[in-house]
């Protein structure tokens, strides 16, 4: 890159609002506000899907576990290759199964934190308001006299 096509490219940069964009994302949007919105509704939502779902995995997600292991062991006794094939199987489920579960407690206990949070900054950012509206109105009656 020659030097002068820098130095336009830097006075072109310079003429543009600055904002974030991703590779082949368009040019047009970028306003001031960010749409994403997210209420308690929702996260009340995500946070009881994730724990529905971790009760039942955890209830229903080991149903077969024994009836698995029993057949593993049987065709294993009996010199079937298949035995050994079920038994790694039924492991891999365990695993796997077993990130899930924790995964969908992770969820369910960060939405209940979350929650707690933001009804906290809620409050916080409430009573800072309501105090510089109070020092305001001492102010403007201060001007008054």
């Amino acid at each position: 890159m020659a030097w002068d096509e820098w130095e336009q490219l830097k006075t072109a940069a310079q003429g543009r609002a600055t904002h974030t964009q991703l590779n082949q994302a368009s040019q047009q949007g970028g306003g001031e506000q960010g749409d994403l919105t997210v209420d308690q509704q929702d996260l009340a939502a995500i946070g009881d899907s994730a724990f529905k779902l971790f009760e039942d995995l955890g209830r229903y997600g080991r149903d077969a576990w024994s009836s698995s292991q029993t057949a593993a062991k049987d065709l294993t006794t009996q010199e079937f290759e298949v035995g050994g094939g079920l038994d790694v199987v039924q492991k891999k489920w365990e695993k796997q199964l077993q990130s899930l579960v924790d995964a969908c407690a992770h969820i369910s206990n960060h939405m209940d934190f979350t929650k707690k949070a933001h009804r906290g900054d809620e409050y916080h950012i409430a009573s800072t308001v309501s105090s510089i509206a109070t020092l305001d109105k001492g102010f403007d009656e201060g001007t008054k006299s």
